[in-house]
């Protein structure tokens, strides 16, 4: 396993165990979540996609981030549509 499956892996468990039913609401579906894999701690999207990501590396600088899409299998698609997540 690459560490970006490693860090990937990881973020999904955190957001599973931490995060879901906090930030799974009709507002924030399809919005991004920036998550550091090494504090647990998260960004979500305001402006621009990145943003979450700066505004955690402000926070922490060596952070390991990850984004997931709310309520989808993938955070970005590329030729078609994102499948939204079945709980």
């Amino acid at each position: 396993m690459s560490e970006k499956d490693d860090i990937g892996t990881r973020a999904e468990e955190i957001y599973r165990a931490l995060l879901r039913d906090l930030l799974e609401k009709p507002e924030n579906l399809g919005k991004l979540v920036s998550i550091d894999v090494e504090s647990g701690d998260y960004e979500l999207e305001i402006e621009g996609e990145m943003e979450a990501a700066n505004r955690l590396r402000t926070r922490h600088p060596s952070a390991r981030v990850f984004g997931l899409r709310i309520g989808y299998k993938t955070a970005y698609s590329v030729g078609g549509t994102r499948e939204r997540l079945k709980r």
